[in-house]
């Protein structure tokens, strides 16, 4: 998934997602950073997804605040007879600690699969972030960018 192209990105924060996406080019991938509340702009981009990735950070607000979210991909999943997927990423895990690996251990209870790969909480993130980059651009070698590449190669093989 490694690619030297760069990234363009298109701002669609309208509820029309699905219908905007067939005005641009064809690509192999896009990806919609979506709302995580069950709102007309998150039912667009799940009606637009063949892929749904979930990020939820170690903490049970967030594995709570999920509920609504995916309730909303699975009927989807049921209207689409299974050809949208969904998976679960661990975001934001420290480093150190048992509760990335408990918060996936109580996603499980959701019926979604979870990811193996996890994204650790970095200063790098928002930082490449501010300057309008990415890790993958500032260190491809580093930590962080391991981390992308691992989460886009397992995606990736969900896919195929």
């Amino acid at each position: 998934m490694r690619d030297d192209q760069p990234v363009p990105v298109i701002g669609l924060d309208r509820p029309t997602i699905e219908r905007d996406l067939k005005s641009i080019t064809a690509k192999d991938f896009v990806v919609i950073d979506g709302a995580p509340q069950a709102a007309n702009l998150a039912v667009s981009a799940i009606k637009a997804a063949d892929f749904i990735l979930i990020p939820v950070q170690p903490s049970p607000y967030d594995i709570w605040a999920t509920a609504d979210l995916v309730d909303l991909v699975k009927q989807r999943i049921e209207v689409t007879d299974g050809k949208l997927q969904a998976a679960f990423v661990v975001s934001r895990a420290i480093k150190g600690t048992k509760i990335a690996a408990e918060v996936a251990e109580a996603l499980q209870g959701y019926g979604l699969p979870v990811l193996a790969s996890q994204i650790t909480q970095r200063v790098s993130y928002p930082g490449t972030a501010a300057k309008g980059t990415t890790v993958t651009d500032e260190e491809p070698n580093g930590d962080a960018a391991r981390e992308i590449f691992a989460l886009a190669d397992e995606v990736k093989q969900l896919l195929i």
